[in-house]
This record gives C-alpha cells, structure tokens and sequence, in this order.
C-alpha cells in the first residue's frame, strides 16, 4: 500500500482527526480551477472561432493568393492577362490547391431615382466556385453564369439594396466611365449579406463576360486567377513556390504576371486578428497563474492546519519527502478533478452555444451575428497538459514549508 497516498485521500475525505478547515479550502481550491479551465477553454474556442470565421469570410471574397498582371496598378480597373491553361495545371500540380478560378473586376456607378453608388462589380464564370457566396445569400437565388448567352443577372449586398430601396427583380441602371460614360442595365437576382461591411457595400457579382465586353477585351483575357488553398496554413510557403512560377511566365505581348495573398491585400484585418491571438495568450495566462497562486494558498493553509500531523509522522521517523509527498498527492486530487469537471462545463458550454447560437452579436460591430465556436482538440489537449504541470510545479515550492517544521514545536502546535 501507498501509505502516502492513502493519508492524503483520507485528509482529501475529511477522515482525519483535528481541524476542520481542510474541506472548505479544498473545496474552494477546487472550484478555482473549475472557473479557471471553464474561462480559459471558452476564450481558446471563441477566439479560435472569431478568428477562423473572419478569415474565412475574407478568403470566401477574395481567395487566399491572386494572380494579376505585373503592373503597378493598385485600382479596381485592372489591365488583362492571357488565359492559360497550362499555366493553371502547373499550379495545380503543387500539393495544397484546393481550386482555381477566373475572375474580372470593373469599378462604376449603380443610379437610381433619388441615389447614386459606387460599386465594384466582380465578374465571375463557369468555374466558380459558390460555396462561400451562397451561404451568405439572404434572398433570390444564385444566377446561371453557365450559359452560351451572357446574362445580365447580378448579385448585390443587403447594404446596397437598402441604401438604394433595391430588391430581388428590380432591374439596376449601372454607368462606366472609359473613353466615355457606358451605360448598362442588370437585374437583380439574389441579395448577400457578409456582415463585412467593407466589402459588402462595394462589391456586387456578375457574368465574366459583362466585364470582358465593358472593357473591350477579347475572349482570351481576363483580371486574372483566384487561388483557394486546402489550408491557411500553408499561405505564405505556397504564395513563394507560385510566386516563383508565375514570375517565369512572359506572354507573346511581354505581359508578365504577379502573385498577391490574402494577407498583403488586407494587412490591417489580419494584423487585428493576430492581436487576439495575443488577447487569449495573456488571458490564459493570467488565468493559470491565479489558479496556480490559489492551489498554493490552499496548500499553505492545510499544512498549517496538518502541523501536528507533520510533527508525529517526523517523530516516527518519517523522511520530508515522503511527508511533503502526502500533499503532493492531495493538491493533485484537487487540480485533476477541477481539470475534468472544468473540461466537462467548458466543453458543453461550447457545444451548447455552437449549436444553438445563444449568445448574439451585432454584425456591424463584430462582423458576425453570433459569437463563435471552434473546438480544436489538440489546443485542448495542450491547455490540459499545460495547466495541469504549472499548477504542480507551482505546489512543489510551498511544500519545502514541511522541511523547515521540527517535530517538538509541531507537536506542541495549536
């Protein structure tokens, strides 16, 4: 038998003899790290989840990495690259592409009776890829860009179709300005809502070939490419290897090409993203420590409460670490149950609020609706790991308490 353990789970049960003021500090030595794990998986999740849906949200507008002409033109009124479709098999052929996709871009204006817009409208074709755009659709339906016949169906935002009393139907007069003002007429065919509201009140979605005809360009032209990776992860190493291809393609007419991600095109999203991730990190932190410090009042107090018992397992004998053992073991049994009980609260109240949506957010201050959750074992894992070896070796310290009491004086002990 153990006999350390066993002193230390009868003194965990109350079994032992003298004060009573062992159960309330384990008690609330217990509930600490309960609200301590509880507060920090649920920062981890919705931080994690903030993170992931916002990025996602960008991704699903812009793609992870563009492929334009090398131009020094930073507008929406773009000059054209050749299409190529050897080229786009040569991408395909790196290890993370997820999809590849022809886009347009062309800056105008939306007037009706009493308002007037500035809008970019994104031209997209056949090999687009919808995901991301019909989740956010609110009304209509998505249009057939997949025709032999351009259509003049567009998308537009929830914000633009208040600011302009638009809806699903309406046919939307639209101005370009080149040589001389163009006129063109699109109807409405289904209404978006991101919650990004820079995005949401510029861009609008049309046929490729709108776009292509605006610009005088022939069929063989387009913006360029839009690039979704398998992973974020993999951004910045698949940006450079792309980067390096592209740059070694020159077309007929001397045009070469330029690669641009997700993160240099939004740089102050990102760079605010990355400040949660700082935000949680010192949350987390801040948390384990008052755990940790918790764990060594409690501690503390119960060996002061227990100093007779010290004193009479020295008298017989007893070696310090085998004594200071008996608290290890105790403060163990406390931060391992507050550790599960904590997973247990915390994880429901994850799955409860990712799938209910309970707890709500104003979109136009957050960009979503409801506060977000992502459950990422291994970061679990890792928080458990993490907490459970602070919180221990910040026990190891008050223990030496025991090496400083001499058997006489703790016996003597009231």
């Amino acid at each position: 038998m153990n006999i350390n353990l066993y002193i230390a789970n009868k003194i965990r049960k109350g079994k032992i003899t003298g004060k009573k003021i062992a159960g309330p500090v384990i008690t609330i030595a217990t509930l600490g790290i309960i609200l301590g794990v509880t507060v920090m998986i649920l920062s981890l999740t919705i931080g994690t989840g903030f993170k992931r849906e916002i990025r996602n949200k960008i991704v699903g507008f812009g793609s992870h990495i563009q492929i334009i002409n090398y131009d020094y033109n930073s507008s929406f009124e773009t000059n054209p690259i050749r299409k190529d479709s050897i080229f786009v098999k040569e991408i395909y052929e790196f290890e993370g592409i997820k999809h590849i996709q022809e886009f347009a871009t062309k800056p105008g204006l939306i007037k009706t009776k009493d308002n007037i817009q500035g809008i970019i409208l994104k031209g997209t074709g056949s090999d687009y890829d919808w995901s991301y755009l019909e989740s956010t659709i609110t009304e209509g339906k998505l249009p057939n860009y997949n025709t032999s016949k351009t259509s003049n169906e567009i998308i537009i935002s929830n914000t633009i179709a208040k600011l302009l009393q638009l809806n699903i139907g309406d046919k939307v007069p639209m101005y370009f300005f080149q040589d001389k003002i163009r006129a063109r007429n699109f109807r409405i065919a289904a209404i978006y809502d991101t919650h990004l509201a820079e995005f949401d009140k510029m861009f609008m979605f049309v046929d490729i070939r709108q776009i292509v005809k605006l610009n005088n360009w022939n069929n063989n032209q387009i913006t360029g490419y839009e690039i979704t990776l398998n992973s974020f992860d993999q951004l910045e190493e698949l940006s450079r290897e792309i980067d390096i291809l592209a740059a070694s393609r020159i077309s007929p007419d001397g045009g070469m090409l330029r690669i641009s991600n997700i993160q240099q095109q939004q740089p102050q999203i990102f760079g605010w993203l990355g400040l949660l991730d700082m935000n949680v990190a010192v949350i987390i932190t801040l948390i384990v420590i008052v755990a940790g410090f918790n764990m060594i009042s409690g501690l503390l107090i119960i060996i002061l409460e227990r100093t007779s018992m010290i004193g009479i397992l020295k008298s017989i004998g007893t070696q310090n670490w085998n004594i200071r053992k008996i608290f290890l073991y105790l403060g163990s049994f406390i931060i391992i149950r507050g550790v599960l009980i904590g997973n247990i609260i915390g994880l429901t109240l994850c799955l409860i609020q990712q799938q209910f949506g309970l707890f709500k957010l104003n979109p136009e201050n957050y960009y979503l609706d409801t506060v977000p959750i992502y459950i990422n074992a291994l970061h679990i894992v890792y928080l458990n790991i993490g907490t459970l070896l602070v919180s221990y070796l910040m026990m190891v310290g008050p223990s030496y308490l025991i090496t400083k009491i001499t058997p006489v004086e703790a016996i003597r002990f009231d």
